[in-house]
């Protein structure tokens, strides 16, 4: 087979270079000149023509980390690349998977539509905020879940009288994926909304008295719901929660907020960058072994169903 070969944008080089680590191979060259317009040109300093290149690019806050996506896909397939994965830790813009009020944008499917113009031939990412994402793609979705990794942590905590919760209902798919693994109770919030990142009222259905609670989320952003949720739960009798979730946003003041709640530990990938430094609650795990296992896979056009423990 032709080679392959790993590059990464600015923002998501931290967790490329362990990617290219554990494939071992060394992660590509590239080069992106900013402008004092703040527009950017990127170029790969090494030829890819004939090659299956592998892009890696969280398309988290802000908007530059996506345009340097679009970019770098332009550039390899200009440049000749046999063909070209988008390797997306965290899809962004996956909250607007919908159109659920009058005259608003689908920005999960319009994102979708620019990395397909732009020259890719698969995705790989990890816990999209709904399924259905992937059906806004012409593509093969390669789509990963944290689980993989989340599940073996939860297991070395030997945690007794465990309960999962989802901190919303749109979670409880989800939440209920890990209460089968481990064979344990459901607990669901029920969550109303003031307006985006408000939570205005929040309800506990399932019992968590003498319980030890895991929050199970996609992302955390401001950190209001889990939060919200964890409170909820101790005025319940639960004995600790701890929250685990894909992707850590963790848009301000969301580490204050951590460190002031009832939360015992918040677990989260590196999905995107974060300095536990501000929030020491937090811990981190690293996510690169489980793409670089899947990039292998999909290069040898193996499958990677092996990868979902649930």
């Amino acid at each position: 087979m032709s080679q392959f070969k790993v590059f990464s944008g600015t923002k998501s080089r931290y967790v490329a270079t362990e990617i290219a680590h554990d494939l071992g191979v060394e992660l590509g060259n590239m080069n992106i000149i900013h402008f004092a317009d703040g527009e950017f040109e990127v170029g790969f300093e090494e030829s890819v023509r004939g090659s299956h290149v592998y892009l890696v690019q969280s398309t988290f806050p802000n908007s530059d980390n996506l345009m340097e996506l679009l970019l770098m896909i332009d550039a390899a397939k200009r440049a000749s690349a046999k063909s070209i994965a988008a390797v997306i830790p965290y899809f962004g813009w996956a909250r607007q998977d919908r159109k659920d009020k009058p005259r608003v944008s689908i920005a999960a499917k319009l994102v979708a539509n620019l990395l397909s113009a732009a020259g890719i031939d698969c995705l790989i990412t990890m816990d999209l905020h709904a399924d259905q994402i992937q059906g806004f793609f012409d593509v093969p979705v390669n789509h990963l879940y944290a689980s993989s990794v989340f599940v073996p942590y939860i297991e070395q905590l030997r945690l007794p009288d465990l309960v999962i919760a989802s901190p919303d209902i749109g979670g409880a798919k989800r939440a209920n994926s890990y209460a089968k693994y481990f064979d344990v109770p459901l607990v669901l919030c029920h969550k109303q909304r003031a307006k985006a990142n408000v939570v205005a009222k929040m309800t506990i259905i399932g019992d968590v008295k003498d319980k030890n609670v895991i929050l199970i989320d996609d992302m955390i952003d401001t950190a209001g719901t889990i939060c919200t949720a964890a409170q909820l739960m101790k005025d319940a009798g639960a004995l600790t929660v701890r929250a685990v979730a894909s992707h850590p946003i963790m848009s301000e003041p969301a580490s204050e907020r951590i460190m002031k709640s009832c939360l015992d530990e918040v677990i989260l990938t590196n999905s995107i960058p974060f300095d536990t430094t501000k929030c020491p609650k937090v811990t981190i795990i690293s996510i690169a072994e489980l793409f670089a296992d899947t990039i292998q896979r999909v290069h040898d056009n193996r499958s990677i169903s092996s990868q979902y423990l649930l």
